[in-house]
């Protein structure tokens, strides 16, 4: 069961259910984010699963410095702003400083430290005085473990709004694998744990400073994730991933949530 303040803070419902965060990985364009979000909307409310709406506005930890980052910060976080008006979501988006979620706070309703940051002790603090909620994804190189103190360093700063997400762990140089203990292990602390699964079929750097991915995995793994009892899925999913500007080689598409989404309310409620 989903903590009862997300309805309270965020207007979420059908808390019986799994969360769903869900949307492209950048902010390209207006379109691509509302016509992501609008559909994630329609499909979300006939399923009866609270949705959260994900876009970055910035993709600050590309492997190449040639690779697309966003159209801006200022116009990226507006198109969330309106996003999140237009169709009544709440939204979360990635935060990279303390300056950043500071002003970032005020706009969106999660605030995601990046898998890379998840030790970063002043951007989990900064992220937690905003008082909204925090998720942590979990770092490629950390135990399960140790997403504890990652934890309790935003519960120290008064915010006990926290989320854990699982995205893989490195294996080799250009893989990640899935250890499905970790959902046990973060669990005992208490917490909403989600599962990530496009991240967690990405192949970093797979060629010329781009990362593949193997898209074929994230519908078993999410069905495994499912059936250990994760609190929520975190989907990127696009129009088009062929033509998505980050990630698209590890995205749904976006006609194909509502098929998955079933298959996982299925197992999940079992």
């Amino acid at each position: 069961m989903l903590p009862k303040y997300l309805t309270k803070e965020i207007g979420l419902k059908n808390l019986n259910n799994f969360l769903l965060i869900s949307g492209p990985c950048v902010v390209e364009s207006k379109s691509v984010v509302f016509k992501t979000c609008e559909k994630l909307k329609q499909v979300t409310d006939k399923l009866k699963i609270p949705f959260i709406f994900k876009a970055s506005y910035n993709k600050a930890n590309r492997t190449s410095g040639e690779s697309f980052r966003g159209i801006g910060f200022d116009k990226a976080l507006y198109i969330l702003s309106e996003a999140r008006k237009e169709f009544g979501v709440p939204v979360l988006t990635d935060v990279h400083s303390d300056i950043e979620a500071e002003i970032v706070g005020d706009i969106v309703d999660v605030l995601q430290i990046p898998a890379f940051l998840c030790r970063q002790t002043e951007l989990l603090e900064a992220a937690a005085e905003t008082g909204k909620i925090v998720n942590i994804k979990k770092g490629q190189f950390l135990a399960p473990q140790d997403m504890i103190y990652q934890a309790e360093k935003v519960k120290a700063m008064g915010n006990n709004k926290i989320f854990l997400t699982e995205r893989g762990t490195t294996f080799g140089y250009q893989n990640l694998v899935v250890d499905f203990r970790s959902f046990s292990v973060m669990k005992k602390f208490g917490y909403p744990v989600i599962f990530d699964a496009t991240h967690s079929v990405q192949m970093p750097s797979k060629e010329n400073g781009v990362s593949g991915g193997a898209p074929e995995f994230i519908e078993p793994l999410a069905r495994a994730a499912a059936a250990v009892g994760v609190d929520g899925f975190f989907f990127e999913t696009h129009p088009d991933p062929a033509k998505a500007l980050s990630d698209g080689s590890n995205m749904i598409k976006l006609d194909k949530m509502e098929r998955l989404l079933k298959k996982l309310l299925k197992i999940y409620r079992v």
